[in-house]
């Protein structure tokens, strides 16, 4: 179901939409039990990144703000100046890549069966688009995880892990599909270039998968303790 988001100057561009989509009940109970063998399968193999949270048990967004406030404060007890990027993949539920998804899967030592079942759902999928209540033409849907599915978050976590990589003397730290970069050096001129370097390989990481990030939804912040406050530098 296809809805005006309210208030917008005008309605030519898809963003001006909210989509809803609708699933049968009866899917979406076999999709959580597939979903918790998954998860399973998924944290015995490792294909999840420890820094990975959200749309996880026990990992929740206060779980985020602690493991980074915590690596904050150790990367600053040396005097060191320390700043973290963070950064929002843009349209990033929209373009899971089902023969990517399952070469992650494969590669990390998922089960086969697991691996033909999340590549038999997400294949051959069709979707109707309804407007003012008026049902259209059902069209082939090539990318993508529906929506409202008990197992589509999970699915999306997986397909970002290889994102993730090691920042020596700083931390990447993910909620869904929200990263965070973080370093210290002497200076914080010396953070912008090490984080530009960063980015730049984490962007190559994402071209690959297909996610990119969105510009206007970055932010930088210069993370200071109180005898830093007055330093620019």
């Amino acid at each position: 179901m296809v809805l005006d988001k309210p208030g917008k100057p005008f309605y030519e561009s898809p963003s001006s939409f909210r989509i809803i989509v609708l699933i049968r009940t009866i899917s979406k109970i076999l999709e959580r039990i597939i979903a918790a063998h998954l998860l399973t399968a998924a944290q015995i193999t490792g294909v999840l990144h420890p820094n990975q949270c959200g749309s996880l048990p026990g990992l929740s967004i206060y779980d985020t703000c602690l493991t980074l406030t915590n690596d904050v404060r150790t990367l600053q007890r040396p005097r060191l100046k320390v700043s973290s990027l963070f950064l929002d993949i843009k349209a990033g539920f929209d373009n899971i890549d089902n023969n990517t998804l399952a070469r992650i899967l494969r590669e990390g030592g998922i089960p086969p069966y697991l691996v033909s079942w999340v590549s038999s759902f997400l294949g051959e999928r069709s979707c109707t688009l309804i407007f003012q209540g008026a049902p259209g033409t059902p069209a082939p849907v090539n990318v993508g995880a529906p929506q409202g599915s008990p197992i589509f978050p999970l699915l999306f976590l997986l397909y970002v892990a290889p994102l993730h990589f090691e920042i020596p003397r700083g931390l990447m730290i993910s909620y869904v599909d929200d990263f965070a970069l973080t370093t210290a050096s002497l200076s914080y001129h010396g953070n912008i270039r090490r984080l530009q370097e960063l980015f730049e390989k984490l962007e190559k990481k994402g071209s690959r998968l297909g996610v990119f990030f969105s510009v206007a939804k970055t932010e930088l912040i210069h993370w200071r303790t109180p005898s830093q406050r007055h330093s620019p530098k």
